[in-house]
């Protein structure tokens, strides 16, 4: 193999970076590894070598397919091979339109902007305060990264609740008996009154993300606040839900966001379908309401409502979840425009059964739930 293709494929990998897709140098040296082992003078060969290594969620098959369509571009397109230099040619100013993020990738690439690693890269307060109010889906790669350092700061500050367990103080709302008869063997007799109060504990926090075709930015975005949640507090529980539901709780607790995401897009594998929330509600009812929702849990619901079943069991189990948790919220990113109504079946069912119904499309929606959740501790008052 030359020198030339082998630089080639760097080129491609730092501009499917650039594009949002997380590709390190050991994928790089993979896909070099792999275009070895294939007739590289067969582009459709070459396409799914790559694709192969560098590609491990069915959501950027798109984007891999129009970047690679825009770079591997040149004389290799009237024979349908790819063989050295010069039939390979980067992006030009001419070709089909693509998607923003990947066209804001192309633009840094013809720039020939070096390479910034995200601890590297810095947010101004004008830029974070843009970044603040716009919205997931109109994000650029780089916004996108921005973004994210932004998300990895931010907690949820659910207040603690009451258990029905005691532990030992100096004063407290009962006599601790037992302590206090042993104090008075040791002391011969004398009478030294010990006291308990109740122990406190954060509930635990239980999510259920939409990952259907029409969440599937804010879905991406929603993760990466979750794994900063779930790695900031204990006792988080992860599902992620389409037309089936799957338990991604194991998958997040990895430390690196990189690693945890590619970890969850293996383990899902309805990524961009439609939804079934009567269904997947059910089927959550069943099989893990008791193991998770104990203690008083509070239950985050990340869905637009759009249900392709039209709403059918919704009702039943939504009024089940809600009497098994403490509070039940409702993040919805439809809310984000101002003549929002409830007119499909499916938000119609549900409505009725939420403590709180708030809008997540940007990360100013992201701090008002938190802000309401820690100055508003009566709405999680609710006995589990």
């Amino acid at each position: 193999m030359s020198g030339a293709l082998a630089f080639n494929v760097m080129q491609f990998a730092r501009l499917l970076r650039r594009a949002g897709i997380a590709i390190g140098p050991g994928r790089v040296a993979t896909a070099l590894q792999a275009l070895h082992e294939i007739d590289i003078g067969r582009r459709e060969d070459v396409f799914s070598a790559l694709h192969a290594v560098f590609v491990d969620r069915h959501t950027q098959t798109e984007l891999f397919r129009a970047a690679f369509d825009r770079f591997w571009r040149g004389p290799a397109e009237a024979g349908g091979s790819i063989v050295e230099k010069e039939h390979l040619s980067l992006p030009s100013e001419s070709g089909p339109a693509l998607p923003r993020r990947l066209d804001d990738a192309f633009g840094d690439n013809r720039q020939n902007q070096p390479d910034i690693s995200e601890n590297e890269a810095g947010i101004s307060w004008s830029g974070a305060e843009r970044l603040r109010q716009q919205d997931f889906e109109t994000m650029t790669a780089s916004e996108f990264t921005e973004a994210r350092h932004l998300i990895e700061k931010l907690r949820l500050p659910i207040p603690d609740v009451a258990t029905r367990r005691f532990k030992p103080a100096a004063r407290g709302s009962r006599i601790d008996m037992r302590r206090t008869l042993r104090s008075m063997v040791r002391a011969g007799g004398a009478i030294d009154l010990k006291y308990a109060k109740r122990r406190t504990q954060h509930p635990p926090l239980v999510v259920l993300c939409d990952i259907s075709g029409s969440m599937t930015a804010y879905a991406r975005m929603m993760l990466h606040f979750l794994h900063a949640v779930t790695n900031d507090r204990d006792r988080v529980s992860t599902f992620l839900f389409g037309t089936r539901l799957t338990n991604v709780t194991r998958e997040m607790r990895h430390r690196d966001p990189d690693e945890a995401l590619a970890r969850v897009s293996r383990a899902v594998r309805d990524w961009s379908g439609g939804t079934r929330i009567g269904q997947v509600l059910g089927t959550f009812n069943r099989l893990w309401s008791r193991r998770v929702l104990g203690q008083g849990a509070v239950v985050l619901l990340i869905t637009d409502g759009l249900d392709r079943d039209g709403g059918t069991g919704l009702a039943r189990e939504m009024e089940r979840l809600h009497r098994s948790c403490r509070a039940l919220i409702w993040l919805n990113p439809l809310l984000r425009f101002d003549a929002f109504e409830s007119k499909s079946a499916g938000i119609r069912a549900m409505l009725p059964f939420v403590d709180e119904f708030r809008p997540v499309h940007n990360l100013d929606s992201l701090a008002s739930l938190i802000d309401a959740l820690s100055a508003t501790p009566i709405r999680l008052s609710r006995a589990a």
